[in-house]
């Protein structure tokens, strides 16, 4: 049987923290800024943790590594 093969789209979007648990970064940062709030945009920047409801498909994307 060969190895399992990560996702590699999944691997350029997600990591895995110390404890398991997989960071995100959010979505709606990649134009039309103008009618965004500043304080939405520095929101945008950060990263999040996981919706634990999403977290079996993607650790199953990010199995081979």
């Amino acid at each position: 049987m060969p190895k399992m093969k990560s996702n590699r789209a999944a691997m350029k979007r997600f990591r895995r923290t110390g404890t398991g648990k997989v960071r995100r970064n959010h979505a709606f940062h990649g134009h039309i800024f103008t009618k965004k709030s500043p304080k939405r945009k520095r929101n945008l920047r950060k990263s999040t943790i996981l919706h634990h409801s999403d977290l079996a498909r993607v650790r199953k994307m990010l199995a081979g590594n």
